[in-house]
């Protein structure tokens, strides 16, 4: 499958098969690739809770409103952002650089990030957004289907999975095998109305 192929037939699948389990390679396999996903700065603030464990995926479709896409797909991945990854060790995200570009990151994430959890946050959503479209994208190439999610009761979620202070859950995405194909596309709206040449 190529990847206009990938974007194409990808789709929020809401009935997954529950007897198919994905093997631990293909787990593996999916979860290092999702840490290829582009960050500001190289910082790494996501970090990923998956769920195989049948036991913890219905708590967590509980926690998800009685929505049966958690329990009833092989894997969840919890996206979360990690507020402080940016002062963490952060020279070791460039540590295949000379150090005087390490100290300009450094400097860099500091004056950015120091004393402003606005731009935390609003990093910690970028980053888990462009992570989640990367497992998405990888399930279709792997022959397999997701739904992102944001409908659950955060609280309950960060309970269930001992979500550090610093951290924030942003979604959350269920992969598997569909049991049952998409409804047809709502309505997509026209690229003229939503894309616009050198300016609006």
């Amino acid at each position: 499958m190529d990847v206009f192929e990938a974007i194409e037939t990808r789709r929020a699948i809401k009935k997954f098969d529950s007897t198919y389990k994905m093997s631990n390679n293909d787990v593996q396999k999916l979860m290092e690739h999702v840490i290829l996903a582009p960050t500001s700065y190289n910082q790494q603030n996501w970090r990923f809770v998956y769920v195989t464990d049948r036991d913890v995926k219905e708590k967590i479709s509980v926690a998800a409103r009685g929505q049966a896409q958690p329990k009833d797909g092989s894997l969840v991945v919890i996206l979360c952002g990690d507020m402080n990854a940016w002062k963490t060790e952060p020279i070791r995200y460039w540590k295949n650089h000379p150090a005087e570009k390490q100290e300009t990151v450094k400097a860099a994430l500091e004056r950015k990030y120091d004393g402003n959890p606005q731009n935390q946050r609003d990093e910690a959503v970028r980053s888990c957004g462009m992570a989640a479209q990367t497992i998405m994208l990888a399930a279709r190439q792997m022959g397999l289907d997701s739904c992102p999610m944001v409908g659950f009761e955060y609280d309950e979620l960060s309970e269930l999975i001992k979500l550090p202070e610093d951290h924030l859950i942003v979604m959350m995405v269920v992969v598997g095998k569909r049991a049952e194909d998409a409804a047809v596309r709502g309505g997509q709206l026209p690229l003229d109305q939503v894309a616009f040449e050198n300016s609006f």
